[in-house]
């Protein structure tokens, strides 16, 4: 009982505030992904947590329609507006950023893809939130068989271009179309990975910081920027952020 008071007192103090937490599922049914998510959650040892959770696609956008209008007139003339831009408060707002997707077809849900399409804006290379360089990120995916690595690594690289400096993957091959049916011999690895995974994020949360890659293609898009006489919204917006001279989102 005293070891586990000291390491809360650590962890209040830590933190010091509520941790915010998003979660985006890239489906409505609450299947092995799903479930994945929610033992990581739960294992996160803060109690004083907040937790916003978005279904796809109950609680995304429609179709992206290649309007053009979130880049050359602003996010808020996007068609989608309010539910894109409800989301990126949430992720805006949040300390860790959860995507899961189950794998179909060896990729993300097509649901969830369309949500993802609406962040284009928010690259590196176009209007990057100087929020979103000091967050930590996991991507989860399951499959029956197999391609749920690749779905983790293409939720990855969506994380990277929005300035996520570190982003944990897990995939798991599950051999089973839903939870139930996961042998308990799976079911056990998974209790013990999401262990692991959630101690590794309780150590980066509010540690995270740019590394090399990221930095190296802040300062390329930087240089673009410089040269940008296609889309002055873009380069009004990393000249009003000082981002054009010394100042940087970390």
């Amino acid at each position: 009982m005293i070891v586990e008071g000291i390491a809360e007192l650590i962890w209040e103090r830590k933190w010091g505030k509520m941790m915010k937490v998003t979660v985006i599922h890239g489906q409505s049914h609450k299947g092995s992904t799903y479930n994945i998510t929610q033992q990581i959650i739960d294992k996160i040892s803060s109690e004083n947590k907040q937790i916003d959770e978005y279904f796809m696609p109950k609680d995304g956008p429609d179709y992206c329609i290649g309007c053009y209008k979130c880049f050359n007139e602003g996010e808020e003339f996007c068609p989608q507006a309010e539910r894109v831009q409800k989301i990126v408060k949430s992720i805006e707002e949040s300390d860790i950023i959860i995507i899961d997707s189950p794998t179909y077809c060896y990729g993300m849900t097509g649901q969830l893809k369309t949500l993802l399409d609406h962040f284009g804006y928010m690259w590196l290379s176009h209007r990057p939130k100087g929020v979103m360089f000091n967050k930590v990120g996991i991507v989860i995916s399951t499959a029956a068989g197999t391609g749920a690595n690749r779905v983790t690594k293409s939720l990855s690289q969506q994380l990277f271009w929005l300035g996520v400096p570190k982003v944990l993957r897990y995939s798991k091959n599950v051999n089973a179309s839903n939870w139930v049916e996961v042998p308990n011999k799976i079911k056990v690895s998974i209790e013990r990975d999401t262990s692991t995974l959630s101690k590794k994020v309780e150590a980066r949360v509010r540690n995270a910081s740019p590394g090399f890659k990221l930095k190296f293609m802040f300062n390329m898009m930087r240089i673009t920027q410089k040269l940008n006489k296609w889309n002055m919204l873009d380069k009004d917006y990393w000249r009003e952020n000082g981002w054009l001279d010394r100042e940087r989102p970390w």
